[in-house]
């Protein structure tokens, strides 16, 4: 490849509304060119980086048995409406209608379209497991589409699909993913952590989600220093609180006349905040009141609260309702002395908690010394409803800690939640009619080209691993009197090392030698060579890896057994 003839176009200049790094970084070497809001053209240089992970993703797919297929990315509202996602989905979901004002959408994910597949081409057990899956554009209507690649509303996706006619088998399956995951980032040369997650929109009975691991990333992962074990802090468990300790205090009023949270209380009282308790009021969707408990240290986790029994589709409860229920403002509330029957939901750690603090249902006033069994009634429900925090006892012993990542993948087990209400089904060996079990597995292709420029980068630009490169090698001519052996020597060169295996441009764009330096960094190739008169003549090269301090002057032997390596 002959950068001359190859269109690249980088610019000094920083885009105002690029905020991360990955933004800028795709912009200034011409990898994207905004269309839209959440629209991007892939430039020739962007694409062969995309085309890398492509490739990759593909390659070990198909190495765990995955069989690819394309899916139409425009879906009919039937298929939607059959499974419950045409409302269900949100406004993320882009309806249009055809010239017949028929209802479609442009496809977020494609659970419906390869259930409909699934329901006319398998029939019978013999046909499972199968695995299907497609590398595909998808769009979501994203309210705020931001960060480039990163939260685009058009984007290139990998889905694939199982089908089991046991559950033990899509458990296999999905273990087999989960393997072909780790090598897909391990080949691209990411730092990476699969963590478990929750199911989300998608739904499922298991979940976990593969993350590059990055300062810039949007998700808080949790991980502890005893073992393997990590998860997103949506879905993380600390261990078991300690047993509750007997009560010690008599139950007392505070006066608190303008201490409406837990650190004001806690410091006009001169007590640990973890002495506090946290009173959060939310509303059913059948209308039943109910009080969440949490220490004044903690948050609650609203994706925990929500798996609660009855609690699924909660709000947070308004001033009227609060005061109906308790009385009082919000700022002192409490599970004491409620004006109507209410339903208490206590934390693990809230549950485990003697002579705590909290609030009063009385403007200017909280309670202390309070006691479950003595001063209120046991918790109705007990429940695991907080996020972890960095110091938290994970379950293995060891300790908790908390790193930002960036979501690049995920694996689901769906169970038969799509085949049911799509009514697929094959025959079982007795001939009986039985719904398959289904898997989903995505990875975010162009996400991940971003998550890596996140990971890997420096002041002069891109630093990428060598396996996403937009190419290798470059081989870089200064040439000022366009001297025939110097030409020749770097022709010489460009063969030798596509001859061997290696993906090598020249640079013969004629460029000043600072200039096509700044490119090479910016753009982020693994190698740079450089081939010039002065060098010709002491029979060296110049190279330099896009990692090391300074260049080194090499013969072309050792040139190319130190590429070779």
């Amino acid at each position: 490849m002959r950068l001359s003839k190859f269109h690249l176009h980088t610019t000094k200049e920083t885009p105002a509304d690029a905020e991360l790094v990955s933004h800028q970084l795709m912009m200034r070497a011409g990898m994207i060119r905004k269309l839209a809001a959440g629209l991007y053209t892939w430039s020739p240089l962007g694409l062969r980086v995309l085309r890398k992970v492509e490739t990759v993703v593909r390659e070990e797919m198909n190495r765990a048995g995955a069989v690819e297929l394309l899916l139409p990315t425009i879906q009919p509202r039937e298929l939607w409406d059959e499974s419950g996602r045409w409302e269900k989905f949100g406004a993320q979901l882009l309806k249009i209608k055809d010239r017949k004002q028929a209802d479609y959408c442009y496809s977020p994910t494609a659970e419906e379209a390869i259930t409909d597949y699934a329901r006319q081409e398998l029939s019978s057990y013999k046909q499972l497991p199968v695995n299907f899956y497609q590398i595909q554009t998808k769009f979501r209507d994203e309210i705020r589409p931001r960060f480039g690649v990163m939260r685009a509303r058009e984007f290139l996706m990998k889905d694939a699909y199982s089908f089991h006619l046991t559950d033990a088998d899509l458990v296999r399956e999905y273990e087999n993913m989960k393997a072909a995951y780790s090598r897909v980032f391990t080949r691209l040369g990411l730092e990476f952590r699969a963590v478990q997650a929750d199911s989300g929109a998608i739904g499922g009975d298991a979940s976990q989600e593969f993350h590059v691991i990055a300062d810039s990333g949007e998700d808080s992962l949790a991980f502890s220093t005893g073992s393997d074990y990590a998860a997103n802090v949506e879905a993380a468990v600390a261990a078991e609180p300690a047993p509750r300790a007997a009560a010690a205090e008599a139950l007392r009023r505070i006066d608190t006349p303008t201490q409406k949270t837990c650190e004001d209380v806690a410091a006009l009282m001169g007590i640990a905040l973890q002495r506090t308790v946290k009173s959060i009021a939310v509303v059913t969707e059948d209308g039943a009141f109910v009080l969440a408990l949490v220490r004044g240290d903690h948050a609650v986790n609203e994706i925990k609260l929500g798996k609660v029994a009855g609690l699924a589709g909660y709000r947070l409860a308004n001033e009227a309702e609060i005061d109906a229920h308790l009385g009082s403002e919000p700022g002192f509330l409490g599970p004491l002395n409620p004006r109507k029957p209410i339903r208490v939901i206590a934390d693990r750690e809230v549950a485990a908690m003697a002579d705590f603090v909290v609030g009063a249902n009385e403007a200017g006033f909280h309670l202390a010394g309070v006691n479950w069994g003595r001063d209120l009634a046991e918790p109705e429900t007990v429940a695991d409803i907080r996020n972890v925090v960095a110091g938290d006892r994970a379950a293995d012993g060891g300790e908790i800690r908390i790193a930002r990542g960036i979501e690049v993948g995920h694996v689901f087990q769906l169970g038969r939640k799509y085949a049911e209400a799509l009514k697929a089904t094959v025959l079982d060996e007795s001939g009986k009619a039985a719904t398959p079990s289904m898997g989903c597995y995505g990875i975010g292709v162009s996400r991940i080209v971003a998550a890596a420029i996140e990971q890997n980068h420096d002041a002069a630009g891109i630093v990428w691993p060598a396996p996403m490169a937009p190419w290798e090698v470059v081989v870089c001519v200064i040439n000022p009197k366009n001297d025939a052996n110097v030409a020749a020597a770097s022709e010489a060169l460009l063969d030798e090392l596509l001859a061997a295996g290696i993906d090598a441009a020249l640079d013969d764009r004629g460029l000043r030698p600072g200039a096509m330096f700044a490119d090479m960094e910016l753009i982020g190739i693994p190698h740079r060579i450089v081939v010039s008169e002065r060098g010709l003549a002491a029979g060296t090269f110049e190279y330099r890896a896009r990692s090391a301090e300074a260049a080194e002057n090499l013969d072309k032997t050792a040139l190319l057994s130190r590429l070779r390596g």
